[in-house]
């Protein structure tokens, strides 16, 4: 994962020069500074959690320019399952191949209504979810994405050694939305937003030092922990 991230931002730097150079001595990891803002808008909160109801959690990915990442989808369930392990997280790769094609990004409902008008063509699919016991589906809409970059490392390895010389800086910014659909109320309860900005830095003499900002785990944190918020009776 680090050397996938060095080089995405150090794309001159040959891959094997800067692995065995990574290999040669050990790299701490700093954590850089990472700003953020939640903002949430939720109503008919439970108010003894969700019982033994379900809660999916699913990406959109119909916009032109970005597809909401499933590893960030999938941080979120993880973070509501670790902060209460009653609640039962569907995976989002599991409940779209149970209900293939009707959640792919071209035929996945974008409304409540839209949801309720498949249900009521397409009998299967609420018989799924009656079977799955969902009552709560949370649509993440967003993505992280490198908004700067400067800097230069070059690197080399010879028969006495290697390391790298340089300073490189980048910035990210993440930007994600989670809207609530309650099945119960046929309903829209709930929106929570989570943004993200940080900056990273690679000083290198001789060993690199990645000094990164968190900037989606952050927002998977805020987004999270709102979830947790609404859909647990311990918070």
């Amino acid at each position: 994962m680090i050397l996938r991230n060095l080089l995405r931002h150090f794309p001159r730097i040959h891959p094997r020069y800067l692995a065995r150079v990574l290999a040669l001595g050990s790299i701490g990891i700093v954590s850089g500074c990472v700003t953020s803002t939640i903002d949430q808008m939720v109503f008919n909160e439970p108010q003894e959690g969700i019982g033994n109801s379900t809660v999916v959690i699913l990406g959109r990915r119909h916009a032109s320019d970005y597809d909401t990442e499933p590893d960030f989808v999938e941080c979120v369930g993880d973070h509501i399952s670790s902060g209460d392990n009653s609640i039962e997280v569907i995976g989002e790769l599991e409940f779209i191949n149970e209900f293939y094609p009707w959640f792919e990004p071209r035929t996945a409902p974008l409304q409540v209504a839209d949801l309720e008008r498949m249900m009521t063509n397409q009998p299967v699919v609420a018989e799924k979810l009656a079977a799955l016991r969902t009552q709560y589906m949370v649509w993440i809409d967003g993505s992280t994405v490198q908004t700067d970059s400067g800097g230069s490392m070059t690197c080399a390895i010879g028969p006495g050694g290697g390391g790298c010389f340089g300073f490189g800086t980048w910035s990210n910014d993440a930007n994600y939305e989670a809207t609530i659909w309650d099945f119960s109320e046929s309903a829209e309860v709930g929106r929570i937003s989570s943004t993200a900005t940080g900056q990273s830095y690679m000083p290198a003499v001789v060993i690199p030092i990645p000094i990164i900002a968190p900037v989606q785990g952050t927002a998977c944190d805020g987004i999270g922990d709102q979830l947790l918020q609404f859909l647990s009776s311990r918070y």
